[in-house]
């Protein structure tokens, strides 16, 4: 690619990104009880907070917000933790094992989230859990996907095994191994996995209507759902708590992106 042609693609990727986030602000600053526009306007007229207002008037969005912040601080990184365990210890493991443990991770991750739906809800409410936030955050003790698991597999896979030989002499076990070797070396893998659980964790719908009745426990993406019930001429509404959920999962990607470039020049070695 020619060099004056790396800018030129990158603003336009920005640009297709960046639409329906400027589509998402300019809704949630209009005027409550409008119908929504079939045409774009940069800056709407008048430009008002109202909407955001009445979507924290109509539905208790803060608490919301800070139980979805609760239940991702807690399941993200258990995940990331847990996942990365699993990749590395399927590096550790003999050849044939190894390929018998990544087929088995393929098998999980074609196997439809539905038909868990119905098993998870019978195991949890048997275990008396029901209506607490230990259903959402379960599955982070899993590594949350095998996904995850192939995803810290694969990156493992590339570090040297003269470095890991020199861990065992120098006495170290398998947690040792990952802790202060190859850990150090996937910082970007772990980024990268952090960020897609954030996303998972985040919004995960499903998983709230099944097991969360208490109004206090409730996350996010049910108040969005009550906000979506009001109608066409609540819409600039939904968008006001639309831009409420989007604003968290924007900033965490932003500082993701930031520590996982960073870390990706520091080894880049390691893509060899």
């Amino acid at each position: 690619m020619r060099p004056t042609a790396r800018p030129i693609g990158a603003a336009l990727v920005v640009l297709l990104f960046l639409a329906p986030l400027s589509f998402l602000v300019t809704g949630a600053l209009r005027e409550p009880g409008l119908l929504p526009t079939d045409s774009f306007t940069l800056l709407p007229n008048p430009l008002t907070t109202e909407s955001l207002q009445r979507a924290f008037e109509l539905v208790p969005l803060g608490r919301q917000l800070f139980n979805s912040v609760i239940v991702a601080a807690i399941a993200v990184p258990i995940s990331v933790v847990v996942a990365s365990w699993a990749g590395f210890a399927m590096v550790l493991l003999p050849r044939r094992v190894r390929g018998y443990a990544v087929g088995a991770s393929l098998v999980l991750l074609m196997v439809p989230l539905a038909a868990l739906w119905l098993p998870r809800f019978v195991l949890f409410r048997w275990l008396g859990v029901v209506d607490t936030w230990i259903p959402l955050i379960a599955p982070a003790l899993l590594g949350m996907s095998p996904f995850y698991v192939l995803l810290f597999y694969w990156s493992y896979r590339r570090v040297p095994r003269d470095l890991l030989d020199a861990g065992r002499l120098e006495g170290l076990r398998a947690f040792g191994l990952w802790r202060r070797v190859a850990s150090p070396l996937v910082r970007p893998t772990t980024f990268a996995v952090a960020a897609l659980a954030f996303v998972t964790t985040w919004g995960n719908f499903i998983d709230p209507v099944l097991f969360i009745n208490d109004p206090d426990l409730a996350t996010l993406p049910l108040g969005l759902r009550s906000l979506s019930a009001l109608g066409p001429t609540g819409f600039p509404v939904l968008l006001a708590g639309a831009l409420v959920a989007t604003v968290p999962a924007v900033v965490a990607f932003a500082m993701v992106q930031r520590r996982f470039l960073q870390n990706t020049r520091e080894a880049g070695w390691l893509g060899r």
